[in-house]
């Protein structure tokens, strides 16, 4: 069973993220940017608002409204799984409250814009895809987890 501790970080984590996320996106929107508006250009990197009808590099765009429901059903599959390995949670808890706080965030983009809130690109020599912060906080999470799997000391070691 998980620690009151584990639950409070995998919570905080969540929101935080879910929470600086939206509010990132809902400053642009409410700014009164329209898909496709420059909100501020430099030779490397520059935010431009778009909505990301697929996932990552748009890919599976085509899939329409069942891109919601499979996302969807994504995150509730991992949840369980989740649910019946505790053990990854007790020792991932915020990594996986990080990515899932994203997740969440742009899964709910889907359903409030049509699609996710897009809006770092990246063209230094080369053009990037576009993406946002839960995108980022999404690599965080897994860079985190990778590092506590790989390169921490175990601690039972002597």
């Amino acid at each position: 069973m998980l620690k009151q501790q584990e639950w409070l970080s995998f919570t905080l984590a969540f929101f935080i993220i879910f929470t600086l996320d939206q509010a990132i996106k809902w400053y642009f929107i409410l700014q009164g940017y329209q898909a496709g508006d420059t909100i501020y250009y430099t030779d490397f990197i520059s935010l431009l608002l778009v909505y990301n009808q697929g996932v990552a590099f748009s890919m599976f765009a085509f899939l329409g409204d069942w891109l919601k429901i499979l996302q969807i059903l994504l995150l509730i599959g991992i949840l369980i799984y989740l649910w019946r390995h505790q053990e990854l949670i007790q020792s991932h808890s915020i990594p996986i409250g990080i990515i899932f706080g994203a997740g969440f965030s742009n899964v709910l983009d889907r359903f409030i814009h049509g699609g996710v809130v897009d809006y770092i690109f990246w063209h230094y020599k080369f053009e990037f895809a576009i993406f946002n912060f839960a995108d980022m906080m999404i690599d965080l999470g897994v860079v985190l987890i990778l590092y506590q799997v790989f390169l921490r000391k175990d601690k039972s070691v002597s």
